[in-house]
């Protein structure tokens, strides 16, 4: 991406202490400062995309997604693979820089000089600046999409001191599942027990911290959002959803979501008129997460019902775009879950079960999983419904057809190939005024 400079931060103490070249950006006149919002449906492809249209809206219909004006393709690659790894492509998202697969708010385990010329991601530089910063989440508290924007460990499994970094990382709200990870082992939470098993718990640390906490749908949609400054959601004691087979969760009684929870646009509605209060801006950080880890369990049927959740959230971000000019939406997913194909024709006949696999050997599935009956799109313009099937490359990310999408403010900036890099630098310059200046690792 080539980027517009703009005015500079004050990095030179830095990059004179480290001994760093430094490039210095200069003043452009015609890029506006103002909020982001970077919203991440992770795992989602063209075709994630392209199957929810025709479920959602038929094949002739328009998504939420759909009506995003700014669109480039992304190129994600590591410094040492050329597929993205959810934790490994977050950190990229956070800090403009390439790092190694394995990564969570490191380079491997090395500390990361972000693009910036600072040893902070682009969320703890909002805060540092007096911007407010959310962190919303479908999945738990410590998965990397969000949690690497404030945390830093070797390893992503790391999930409790990853935890413990997110609730004292100063955000205004923070939304999630992961109560297991917030509670010492043994005590009774809201949604289950807890595992922590230093003895911390982050839940009254929260309540110390000046947070309100909510636990369901029902205590979130009772929030005064112009009356509570700091807020935390803890959803559910894993994840909002069950990201397992679409047959194991029939034979364990389980919805793909648990209804308790609020979806994420709900979540991001709130989330958005707490923070859209602060007169200094502020930095959303949104993950569905669902998206990803339950098309990598080849779970069709889940996957479209998390096509449609983050679709909606989209949805309510364009409404809030609609009347707040001074913000960017950054849309972008780090890797494509499952590497999923729409098929239709004969082996996906309406009223029927769908083909066992597809005439070259890969799986197919419908609503209940592999045999299960076929799909049906929603009304083409001719008012016909077409039935359809899934196929996945396997329970594997692979680099897919990626897309980012832009709206709002600085919206035009997207360029035709945006590197993973090119993410943070289109945030970087819209909330800060400064073009990074592109040190590297």
């Amino acid at each position: 991406m080539t980027t517009r400079s703009l005015p500079l931060m004050s990095t030179l103490a830095l990059a004179a202490a480290l001994s760093l070249p430094m490039a210095l950006p200069v003043v452009a006149q015609d890029v506006q400062t103002g909020n982001v919002i970077f919203f991440h449906p992770d795992g989602t492809g063209v075709n994630h995309w392209g199957a929810a249209r025709m479920h959602i809206a038929g094949p002739d219909g328009e998504l939420n997604w759909d009506q995003l004006p700014g669109i480039g393709v992304y190129t994600g690659h590591m410094a040492n693979r050329l597929t993205g790894t959810s934790h490994g492509g977050a950190t990229v998202h956070a800090y403009g820089v390439k790092v190694v697969a394995d990564s969570f708010g490191l380079n491997g385990t090395e500390e990361i000089t972000a693009a910036s010329g600072e040893t902070m991601s682009i969320a703890q530089e909002a805060m540092a600046a007096g911007k407010a910063v959310g962190l919303i989440q479908s999945g738990h508290i410590a998965e990397p999409g969000t949690a690497v924007f404030v945390a830093s460990q070797p390893s992503r499994s790391e999930r409790e001191p990853i935890a413990q970094q997110v609730i004292e990382s100063g955000a205004q709200v923070i939304m999630a599942g992961g109560e297991r990870y917030l509670l010492p082992e043994g005590q009774e939470g809201r949604h289950g027990m807890g595992e922590r098993t230093d003895g911390v718990n982050l839940i009254e640390r929260a309540g110390e911290l000046g947070y309100t906490i909510v636990y369901t749908r029902e205590e979130l949609m009772a929030v005064d959002p112009a009356e509570t400054d700091m807020l935390l959601g803890v959803f559910a004691h894993s994840h909002t959803f069950n990201d397992q087979e679409a047959e194991r969760n029939i034979i364990d009684g389980v919805p793909t979501y648990w209804d308790h929870a609020p979806t994420i646009a709900e979540m991001t509605d709130v989330a958005l008129r707490i923070l859209s209060r602060d007169e200094d801006g502020f930095f959303a950080v949104i993950e569905e997460e669902g998206t990803d880890n339950i098309a990598n369990n080849m779970n069709a049927a889940g996957t479209l019902e998390a096509l449609a959740r983050a679709d909606e959230a989209v949805g309510v971000i364009n409404d809030f775009l609609a009347a707040n000019d001074d913000t960017l939406l950054v849309m972008a997913a780090d890797s494509d879950a499952g590497g999923l194909q729409v098929v239709s024709g004969s082996l996906a006949r309406e009223g029927g079960a769908v083909a066992a696999s597809t005439n070259g050997g890969g799986r197919l599935f419908g609503q209940q999983g592999a045999f299960g009956d076929v799909f049906m799109s929603a009304p083409d313009s001719n008012g016909v419904s077409h039935p359809f099937a899934i196929s996945f490359v396997g329970y594997n990310d692979v680099a897919g057809g990626i897309l980012v999408r832009t709206a709002g403010l600085n919206s035009d900036m997207v360029e035709p190939l945006m590197d993973n890099t090119d993410v943070y630098g289109l945030m970087y310059q819209t909330l800060f005024g400064a073009e990074p200046m592109g040190l590297s690792q």
